[in-house]
């Protein structure tokens, strides 16, 4: 008689691998590629008012920072797997509130996007240190950005697109791409990650771990790195649809430009190969110095609308460069025991930097244009510049 052989894949999870992780990172690029155009727009079309949308930006990103400093505290009692899986359901029930609903719960809608994006960066992240061994990082980031590049070049092209001929056909195509995150996470059998405690040592509070946060200085320059860089594809995602728009250029620029500019995600191993000759301070120092002169200068040339866009996408392009190793001086600092509360941390750039990037907007816009929001976010990066010049010269340098 024949005895079936039980496939390996059924038998065995996966190992989880820099691979793997691309995987996860490159299907939820669907999901906020999709949307990262989509939702400006739609806050323009319901308010009709640039500078009411940055305060629904703003308000919303307090709430994103409030939540992702929870998430922490939630993991105590709630496995991280399900939390994760209850990051993927919100953006699910986003994408059907923004289907279902009325035109003004568009707020409400990216409200939970947020959350849920919060959530699952704070989950993967934690799932990464604990998989993926600090020599590996870098090219762990490169293929997460590489996999991912399709999505964030096709989504938000074709996100306004899709808009334009059906409203809700994007937010249908999120949640489809988020139901696949959810089995593929599900396939991967990740679990709750590799458990590493403190011998008698209770279990840190939120007060407490950012206390140990604050006395290590190198967390401190990462995590600024971290938040000075969001703020800038902040302003990029955001302000440049409005301006494109407010300019008479209309709505298909700002979703086409975002996508041509993530296009350079493609190149991303080629970044790595040309920062892999180099330490990370160098690269970090590239990325923030040339992003922050090329964003100044457009609002310098804020007459001529495709110029300032020009300048703009040469700022995108060493934001991308940013993506790759703008995070390793944190990640490279953490202590393993600290993984799951220094995740909690460090996903916390992206709702400060969603909560200084509007409230900053807002009061560049009292008493300046739109184009004025580049010129104090080509500060912010160059602020970024001056702190990389303090790294350590050889940080992540190959040893001979």
């Amino acid at each position: 008689m024949f005895q079936r052989r039980i496939p390996e894949w059924v038998r065995y999870a996966p190992r989880p691998s820099a691979r793997g992780f691309a995987i996860l990172t490159g299907t939820e690029a669907i999901v906020r590629g999709i949307l990262i155009s989509v939702f400006p727009i739609a806050m323009y079309r319901v308010f009709q008012d640039s500078s009411l949308v940055t305060e629904v930006y703003f308000a919303i990103g307090v709430f994103s920072m409030l939540w992702g400093l929870l998430v922490p505290w939630l993991t105590r009692y709630i496995p991280r797997r399900w939390l994760y899986t209850s990051g993927i359901l919100t953006y699910m029930a986003s994408a059907l509130l923004v289907i279902f609903g009325d035109s003004h719960m568009i707020a409400v809608a990216l409200m939970m996007s947020m959350a849920a994006t919060v959530t699952i960066f704070i989950c993967l992240n934690a799932y990464v240190l604990d998989y993926v061994g600090n020599k590996e990082l870098g090219r762990c980031e490169t293929l997460r950005m590489f996999y991912s590049a399709f999505a964030w070049t096709a989504g938000p092209a074709g996100g306004v697109w899709l808009m334009q001929w059906w409203a809700p056909a994007p937010f249908i195509l999120a949640g489809t791409a988020a139901f696949a995150l959810l089995v593929i996470f599900w396939w991967m059998r990740l679990g709750n990650g590799k458990q590493i405690t403190r011998a008698r040592a209770p279990t840190l509070n939120p007060v407490a771990y950012l206390g140990r946060f604050f006395a290590q200085p190198r967390l401190i320059a990462g995590w600024l790195f971290a938040v000075l860089r969001s703020c800038g594809w902040w302003v990029y995602v955001v302000y440049v649809p409005v301006f494109a728009i407010e300019s008479g250029l209309g709505e298909n620029v700002g979703g086409t430009v975002l996508s041509i500019s993530n296009g350079m995600l493609f190149l991303t191993p080629f970044m790595l190969r040309w920062a892999e000759r180099h330490s990370v301070r160098h690269a970090v120092r590239i990325g923030f110095g040339f992003s922050g002169l090329a964003f100044i200068v457009a609002t310098f040339v804020a007459g001529w609308p495709w110029l300032v866009i020009g300048f703009l996408m040469v700022g995108s392009m060493f934001l991308i460069l940013l993506d790759i190793y703008g995070g390793l001086p944190f990640l490279m600092a953490v202590r393993p025991s600290e993984r799951t509360e220094m995740s909690a941390v460090y996903s916390s750039f992206r709702d400060v930097s969603s909560v200084l990037t509007p409230g900053a907007a807002w009061l560049v816009l009292l008493v300046a244009p739109l184009s004025g929001v580049f010129a104090a976010a080509g500060a912010g990066l160059l602020i970024a510049w001056s702190i990389a010049g303090r790294l350590h010269p050889r940080l992540g340098s190959k040893r001979e």
